[in-house]
């Protein structure tokens, strides 16, 4: 019987201070604290995000203990976000880590923000199984990654202008709805006549596996323009889901166009989009016909949190990767790329 690894996992890429403890895959506590400061900007202010962590992180880590039943001295390691990311909301995480890491003796290894959402896919049982494609979906990130086995990716597509969860913001500013944006959007477009008008699907007849954006938000803008503040007001949930029809359409048919010519039959999506209700919907029903499997996180797993971070953390522990104290914050890190 092999012996039950216990992790820490710290979350501080952007607005959400974040600590969680996982046994092997059971996750044991997961505190998330979302910042309510940027509310009132649109958008997250990154000097603004650090001082939040800083206030927060010894607190959501203490609370995270209690809530898994667990003392410091049963850690077997810890697994921090190291980047992409806000620096300075980064460098909050991995200094405390660092810190605790000094103090304890605990080894740590810093994670991808990105290959975090990938295994938040193995929090929860069922996972998919090796090799598989996973559409990793968020508000800095659309890519298509073939993933061979355990910390192993092939990135066969991205996004050449913003990333879906950007394009759902920008789109929810233009309209007026709160930030963030893409729940908003989401939630609206389920009571909308998305065939009110019919907006461009990025790179439709492009044979890679890239996506586009910017050419669906400015049409949504010109659209928006032509129209009076009544009409505007009177279709905009019709507008919210004819938006959301050509956003998300252009992810189900690339992934499933993608996992046909690897010859894949599991597909996960990873990230905060992947809580969108018409993603999960469309992919599962497509998918489906094309006997394919697909898996999505639970909903509390899709945005930012620590456990995800924990569970990446776990599978570079276990295949001997540690860091020491000159670990940094690497604000674009790509996935797969090597950490120091």
């Amino acid at each position: 019987m092999t012996h039950m690894m216990t992790i820490l996992g710290i979350e501080t890429s952007c607005d959400e201070t974040s600590a969680a403890i996982i046994q092997d895959d059971k996750v044991l506590s997961n505190i998330i604290s979302s910042q309510s400061v940027h509310l009132q900007f649109g958008g997250v202010v990154p000097e603004l995000a650090s001082r939040a962590h800083l206030k927060k992180i010894i607190p959501i880590y203490q609370e995270a203990l209690d809530t898994a039943g667990v003392s410091q001295h049963q850690l077997d390691g810890i697994a921090v976000t190291c980047g992409p990311g806000l620096v300075g909301a980064l460098l909050v995480g991995v200094n405390f880590v660092k810190g605790l890491s000094l103090a304890t003796g605990i080894p740590f290894v810093g994670v991808n923000h990105i290959e975090g959402h990938v295994y938040s896919n193995f929090l929860e049982a069922p996972h998919p199984r090796f090799p598989f494609l996973c559409l990793i979906v968020s508000g800095g990130h659309t890519q298509l990654v073939v993933i061979k086995e355990h910390l192993t990716y092939r990135l066969i597509g991205k996004t050449r202008d913003d990333a879906v969860g950007e394009a759902y913001d920008k789109v929810a500013k233009l309209l007026g709805l709160p930030y963030p944006g893409g729940p908003e959007v989401d939630k609206l477009a389920q009571r909308g006549n998305p065939s009110l008008v019919k907006f461009p699907i990025g790179l439709e007849k492009s044979k890679t596996f890239d996506f586009s954006y910017s050419g669906l938000k400015t049409a949504v803008l010109n659209f928006v323009q032509q129209l009076s503040e009544e009409e505007r007001k009177a279709h905009l949930a019709d507008i919210c889901a004819a938006f959301q029809q050509a956003a998300i359409t252009a992810l189900v048919s690339k992934t499933l166009r993608a996992a046909k010519t690897y010859q894949l039959t599991d597909i996960a999506v990873a990230g905060g989009v992947a809580a969108n209700s018409l993603l999960r919907k469309m992919l599962t029903e497509e998918a489906q016909n094309q006997h394919c499997r697909v898996f999505f996180p639970s909903i509390q797993y899709c945005t930012d949190n620590a456990a995800m971070i924990a569970r990446a953390g776990l599978e570079r522990l276990k295949a001997g990767y540690s860091s020491n104290f000159s670990l940094n914050a690497y604000p674009s890190i790509q996935l797969g790329e090597e950490i120091q």
